[in-house]
């Protein structure tokens, strides 16, 4: 855990409410801990649908929004919801610009037969096609898989976050894995 001199004002065990408002009234070390604190999912979450080369990129767009967007946060949903679909935007805005760009999407399957720090070019290669099916399926599909896989939440979570019941959300992951198979199996 962050521990410095200067935060010696702000409670690290405090909820994100508690240092959201630290933030806006001027202990703006307090964002770090909200950093370090939701870090782990924003990486795992771009990690699944952002080429392993721009993950750290776009994650750290992500926290620079996140930074400068903060002092407007109303609280209207709980600060990960907020950060999840500020995450969501700068996703879509990766890809937006690489449309304009006119390059591929994602890196095409030959990239992957570079081997990556404890990675295998078969992993590599397994992780792209994977990738390419995820972006392919409906949003719906591709944001329970992601909340499921990505940020290893469970179904009763999913349906809190969703305002569904549960067995909504069973359902919807059912559909969505069958979905993400019919895509890999092409």
């Amino acid at each position: 855990m962050v521990t410095t001199n200067y935060m010696h004002k702000i409670n690290p065990e405090a909820n994100d409410e508690i240092l959201i408002h630290q933030f806006k009234t001027g202990h703006t070390e307090a964002f770090d801990l909200l950093y370090y604190r939701h870090l782990p999912n924003v990486y795992k979450r771009v990690r699944y649908v952002i080429p392993e080369n721009d993950v750290e990129d776009v994650t750290q767009e992500i926290f620079i929004a996140a930074i400068k967007a903060l002092p407007s946060f109303r609280g209207d949903a709980k600060f990960s919801t907020w950060l999840r679909t500020l995450t969501n935007h700068k996703v879509a805005e990766y890809y937006r610009k690489r449309t304009r760009k006119q390059e591929p999407l994602l890196a095409p399957l030959s990239d992957a037969t570079t081997t990556m720090a404890g990675n295998t070019s078969k992993t590599m290669e397994e992780r792209i096609f994977i990738q390419r099916a995820i972006q392919n399926l409906p949003e719906n599909y591709r944001e329970i898989l992601l909340l499921r896989f990505a940020e290893d939440l469970q179904f009763n979570e999913i349906a809190q976050l969703t305002n569904q019941n549960l067995e909504a959300v069973k359902s919807l992951f059912r559909r969505a894995v069958a979905a993400l198979r019919t895509h890999l199996d092409k």
